[in-house]
């Protein structure tokens, strides 16, 4: 319970000014100030010069065009000026809302003529401390200012008062503790009044930076786990490997195409390739090397395979690849650059330069199918015939011929190569049962 309670606001670390012990902390919040302090500022001194000319006007009733009007008179307008001239000055230069010389020069100046009234009318007592604790409670309340200068100046206005009162309204002594006590509780209100309002804002203005970089953090790991999960996808739709597409990945892409390619009505290819002698090239110069070729083979055929081919590590060192858009016979076009670019590829590390070399079975999806297993078995079969004839070729797998096996020396095309007839011809198990141990 009493952790459900607890207390959650923030409490700054205040001096006896109630103000941030961190300087920079205080000057950040004074800049955030800036423009509210200054708005407020212009409006204190307009109504300051506004209620000096209404004095004036009263002056004259009250004294007549006398010289200690005309006094009077020159000492109101002096402070009126000074106050336009300081909300002028503020309207163009926010910032001198903050600085203590021009705003504290206005105020001692506005201090010295009210006090300068009071040997004119000395009998009117009321009048005096009436205009004395209001020019007080606006030095606290109404002018913005740093707490230590409205000390300074609520305490000489209070002095000035009791000076003036003494020197030209001699009074009883219980009207002396009257008006002392009363000008000790104004100030005592006011200054708890500030206290409080300052160390109000201040904790305002803490909790908002704290929400800021709480908010700042949040954004911060949102965008860290957006990336986590972007590399996350990445991973699981790409071989780390060779940088293509995952075999799960590749049939999602496959399957999209297919769709397409039906609704469309436009042809789709497929291409199985497999490096020649893999195995034995893996035994001889270690794994690393063989991830090495891997990844060049793959990097290989990116480079030559249009932007809306599809290419996927099928498993091992065999790759499959959809070409949207591809009949045969741009397919087997392709897929003889992609041969050749290979069986060009040299590896330094490997002493054989000249004996790295591809396998590529193509097929097409014919219309009607609806799933991709029978055009990937035709394209199977026709790289199994393919490294039964001697590898480092292009085979071509019609559905439409049967029986009919081409016969070419490496490197040639073998177009409409068909698969075996027979029992074998129906799983790839069978087709690679009838391969020497090498091929297999």
């Amino acid at each position: 319970m009493a952790a459900g309670c607890r207390d959650t606001r923030i409490h700054p670390r205040l001096n006896w000014r109630t103000e941030f012990r961190d300087t920079a902390v205080e000057r950040a919040y004074q800049h955030s100030m800036q423009s509210h302090d200054a708005c407020q500022m212009r409006y204190a001194m307009l109504v300051c010069a506004g209620l000096l000319l209404t004095f004036s006007v009263a002056d004259y009733h009250l004294l007549g065009f006398h010289d200690s009007f005309t006094l009077l008179l020159i000492i109101r307008l002096v402070v009126m000026s000074a106050c336009l001239a300081l909300a002028w000055a503020v309207w163009r230069r926010p910032a001198l809302s903050h600085h203590a010389t021009p705003v504290n020069v206005v105020c001692l100046l506005a201090i010295g003529g009210l006090l300068v009234t009071i040997p004119t009318r000395p009998e009117l007592t009321g009048v005096h401390l009436a205009s004395v604790v209001a020019a007080s409670m606006a030095l606290y309340l109404f002018v913005p200012n740093r707490w230590h200068w409205i000390l300074i100046n609520n305490t000489t206005l209070g002095v000035g008062f009791i000076v003036a009162m003494l020197l030209w309204s001699p009074m009883s002594g219980g009207m002396m503790v009257t008006i002392l006590l009363l000008l000790a509780f104004l100030n005592l209100l006011g200054g708890s009044a500030v206290t409080q309002f300052n160390r109000l804002r201040r904790e305002q203005f803490a909790s908002l930076v704290a929400e800021r970089e709480a908010n700042h953090r949040l954004q911060a790991e949102i965008e860290e786990r957006c990336q986590l999960e972007g590399q996350l996808r990445h991973l699981a739709a790409t071989d780390d490997l060779t940088g293509v597409a995952n075999r799960r990945r590749f049939f999602e892409l496959a399957e999209h195409e297919l769709k397409r390619a039906q609704r469309d009505k436009t042809p789709l290819a497929l291409c199985m390739v497999d490096i020649d002698l893999f195995k034995r090239l893996n035994d001889r110069h270690g794994h690393a090397m063989g991830d090495l070729v891997l990844a060049s083979v793959a990097a290989c055929c990116q480079t030559v395979l249009r932007e809306t081919d599809i290419i996927g590590r099928y498993g091992g060192e065999e790759f499959v690849i959809a070409l949207p858009n591809a009949d045969l016979n741009t397919a087997t076009t392709i897929a003889e650059r992609l041969r050749v670019a290979v069986a060009e590829l040299s590896l330094p590390m490997i002493e054989e330069a000249a004996s790295l070399s591809v396998t590529i079975g193509i097929s097409h999806v014919k219309p009607g199918e609806t799933w991709l297993d029978t055009a990937m078995l035709r394209a199977d079969q026709a790289l199994y015939q393919g490294k039964a004839s001697g590898r480092n070729c292009v085979v071509v797998g019609s559905w439409l011929d049967h029986g009919r096996h081409a016969q070419r020396e490496p490197g040639q095309l073998m177009l409409d190569a068909a698969p075996t007839t027979g029992d074998d011809a129906t799983s790839i198990k069978g087709l690679a049962r009838g391969l020497p141990p090498a091929l297999c």
